[in-house]
């Protein structure tokens, strides 16, 4: 057999076959133009960049070509096709991420990085669920038999003109110049292939160095004497105030405001910015929800991915732990799940008084309509608002109640959508946009009507609370988590550009700010508020990230920012007027524009300190030491046979994982292997009821009736809609003889869970031997108060 004839075959075949790679390539970055295009986030498909773009796929193209070439021969010389079948499925795969990350960067309009390590599996499962999972897989399954389609056409067709370019030079020679040509060309994340775009993210955040090597043990500590900037402006009464902190999700300044760039969709916020103290140059310090809770409230640094993914939580203060060492009961409210982001074991590092999640709504509340693949976040942003307002709040103690909104986020389905839609219609036909606002507002015209009906919430919500115990004396601060992702951004900034406004009925006078601050101004600022006229209990040091807020009402920027993308990305930095990103340095001006700027090549070498002060502080516990922590971390103990038994059985990764593995050990009789398994995994999601439910039933089934009943009822207070909560301690009181008890618990199944009927026979046999006992039908009270509902602790 002649085997240069072979040679010339195979190298025939494979260069075919990288022809097809590209034009498959081809076609999805012309898709994302498209997509971009129809959006209205691009001004045209015909570009510069899309040339960039097609420039780097055909670099993409040669580098896969240079590592695909050794398996291909090896495997062809083993024998015929298997080289070429191999590296067949094997770019076929690439394709496909290729265009699930094509697709996510054209919804988010930020590529995909590191921030990927930075979310739990059960996180990214929730996310991908809200936001159309399963009819996200069907489009999946259909758009890649399509990919693999087009890939094997194109295979066919280049048959025909392939003897054109065989008389190059060496296949190989050609590949490796167009890779070392494409390094040249300028890429930015839109005419980047997203797979190398990740690939490289992956080893830059992997191998990146951040060693501390200051002598300082607690860099991050100073004295506590932060300016009260805000004291001029509020009447403070002689009882200390409440505080209420509303947190908006995706609530950018570009939709808030005078001037703002997608005006008109938030009508009562825009009139609350002109009897407020109003900040319009504000920034969130995270372009994710997960960095706002530790920013806001505690102005924390970030860690690797986020303070709240931090394996173990370091000693901290924050408005929480501060506001509660002085008398304050303090409470967290949102309507979706909290152990989402790790919220749920944040909170309950801080004894936070009072937690509300979606559990804990009952069956009086309607929740988010479910999205076309039958998911929802949870209680939309009036339910929420009004199961608050519901409550019974005490007079004699000063609050601190923290609101987190959901309902502008994907998928965007307010309730009365059509309603809301035909509002966004009319703001549209009384024109006053230009014509690439108009198309975007067209485009997304869900999206804005989530906006209007996000801010006729907060409008009920602030009108309602007049009737709340000491509203004369109260302060609101509303902020947005970050900017609305899926709208198009005028630049690397426009993500965290927020307002924050700051409305109380003690204000003697309103005042808009055009200077530029952020949420780690917030804690120290308010605090200082307050022992300016209360002398609070204050440790004499503190740790924070940021200090007095900036009450300058001209445009400028006077402080050090650093601003974290996404989980693992921190890549923006602010100094002064200087804005660090992706390593270029740009100039802020007073509308938050950004252009190329000279100088500032500091930036990037404060950036790198910040970021090992950064990861020191957090994996080394030296943010504050021992002495000014005002709530120190409770652990779980566990020996070290039994942590190595638990790392045998579980990674402690996936909640409902270790809930099952509990709940065989339990029906096995395993009794104190399920007991220890479930306080290992309720050390990692404190609010997975499934598994406080187990540790009820085991309890009672070793003869622990009292301990079991309060875990139960526990249970309960934290999801009064939870059958399985009520089937449990029903059980308990039956073992237990507790008949007066049992009857009582009818009548709290009966007013709040929708489900009462699935345990008809515990209630009635409940109800038959308290009957036959003689006990009378005893009612419950129909309100219980708000410090008694729900609980972390």
């Amino acid at each position: 057999m002649n085997t240069s004839s072979i040679d010339r075959y195979s190298l025939k075949q494979y260069t075919r076959l990288m022809m097809s790679f590209f034009g498959c390539l081809l076609v999805l970055t012309l898709f994302q133009y498209g997509i971009l295009y129809y959006k209205g986030v691009l001004d045209s498909i015909l570009s510069t960049s899309l040339l960039k773009a097609i420039v780097h796929q055909i670099g993409f193209t040669a580098l896969m070509g240079i590592i695909m070439v050794f398996p291909f021969n090896f495997w062809e010389n083993l024998r015929s096709k298997y080289g070429f079948n191999l590296v067949f499925v094997l770019l076929s795969i690439v394709l496909i991420i290729e265009a699930m990350l094509t697709a996510y960067y054209c919804t988010t309009l930020v590529p995909l990085g590191s921030d990927l390590l930075g979310y739990s599996y059960s996180d990214m499962k929730i996310t991908i669920a809200n936001s159309g999972g399963y009819i996200i897989s069907v489009y999946l399954l259909i758009a890649s038999a399509i990919l693999i389609g087009l890939f094997l056409i194109l295979y066919r067709i280049t048959s025909k003109f392939y003897n054109r370019i065989s008389k190059m030079y060496p296949f190989t020679i050609v590949l490796f110049s167009l890779f070392v040509a494409s390094l040249f060309t300028d890429g930015k994340p839109i005419n980047q292939n997203k797979v190398q775009y990740l690939a490289v993210n992956l080893y830059n955040s992997s191998t990146e160095d951040n060693s501390y090597t200051s002598t300082e043990e607690y860099p991050l500590v100073e004295s506590s004497n932060i300016e009260n900037v805000l004291g001029d402006y509020f009447e403070l009464k002689e009882e200390k105030p409440n505080i209420v902190f509303i947190m908006v999700e995706g609530l950018g300044r570009d939709f808030v405001g005078e001037g703002a760039e997608y005006g008109g969709f938030t009508p009562y916020l825009d009139s609350l910015t002109t009897k407020s103290l109003y900040w319009e140059n504000f920034l969130s310090n995270t372009g994710r929800t997960f960095g706002v809770l530790p920013s806001l409230l505690g102005s924390l640094p970030f860690g690797k991915s986020g303070f709240m993914e931090l394996e173990e939580y370091p000693n901290k203060l924050t408005l929480f732990s501060v506001l509660k060492n002085n008398g304050y009961h303090t409470s967290f409210y949102q309507g979706t799940n909290s152990s989402f982001d790790k919220v749920d074991r944040f909170l309950k590092s801080e004894n936070v008084d009072f937690v509300l999640d979606k559990s804990g709504f009952g069956n009086k509340y309607q929740q988010q309509a479910e999205d076309a693949a039958g998911s929802s976040w949870g209680f939309p942003d009036l339910e929420l608002f009004k199961k608050s307002i519901s409550l019974e709040r005490g007079e004699n103690q000063p609050r601190l109640e923290v609101y987190m909104t959901i309902s502008t986020h994907e998928p965007f389905i307010p309730p009365s959508q059509d309603l809301y839609e035909g509002k966004v219609k009319n703001i549209l036909s009384k024109g006053g946009f230009d014509s690439r606002v108009e198309k975007v507002i067209e485009k997304n015209d869900n999206v804005f009507a989530t906006l209007l009906y996000t801010d006729n919430s907060i409008k009920w919500f602030m009108e309602s609370y007049k009737s709340q115990p000491n509203y004369d004396n109260t302060i609101f601060i509303i902020t947005g988590d970050h900017r609305l992702i899926p709208i198009p951004q005028r630049n690397n900034i426009s993500r965290f550009h927020v307002p924050l406004i700051m409305y109380s009925p003690m204000l003697k006078s309103t005042r808009k700010m055009s200077s530029v601050s952020s949420h780690f101004d917030v804690t120290p600022s308010i605090l200082a508020l307050l022992n300016g006229s209360y002398e609070l209990k204050m440790p004499k040091k503190v740790a924070w990230m940021g200090g007095a807020i900036d009450m300058q009402t001209a445009f400028r920027s006077t402080k050090n920012i650093p601003l974290m993308r996404n989980k693992n990305e921190l890549k923006e930095y602010i100094s002064g007027e200087k804005l660090y990103t992706d390593g270029d340095i740009m100039q802020i001006d007073e509308n938050m524009d950004i252009s190329s700027a000279f100088g500032g090549g500091a930036i990037e070498s404060t950036l790198e300190r910040f970021k090992s002060v950064n990861h020191y502080v957090t994996t080394e516990n030296k943010i504050i030491p021992d002495s000014l922590a005002i709530f120190t971390i409770q652990k779980e103990k566990f020996t070290d046979s039994e942590t190595v038994w638990l790392n045998s059985v579980y990674d402690g990764k996936d909640s409902d994982k270790g809930y099952f593995k509990a709940r065989d050990l339990a029906w096995n009789k395993k009794w104190d292997k399920a007991l220890l398994l479930c306080r290992y995994n309720l050390s990692g999601a404190p609010s997975h009821i499934d598994t406080k439910i187990l540790m009820g039933r085991v309890n009672s089934w070793q003869g622990n009736h009292e301990k079991a009943a309060e875990i139960l009822q526990e249970c309960i207070a934290i999801n009064p809609n939870y059958i399985d909560s009520y089937a449990a301690l029903f059980d308990v009181y039956y073992w237990s003889d507790k008949l007066r008890e049992g009857l009582e618990l009818i009548d709290k199944v009966q007013e709040n869970s929708s489900s009462a009927n699935e345990i008809t026979d515990k209630i009635s046999r409940a109800r038959t031997i308290a009957r036959n006992a003689g006990i009378k039908v005893h009612q419950l009270e129909k309100k219980e108060p708000l410090n008694t509902v729900a609980s972390v602790k």
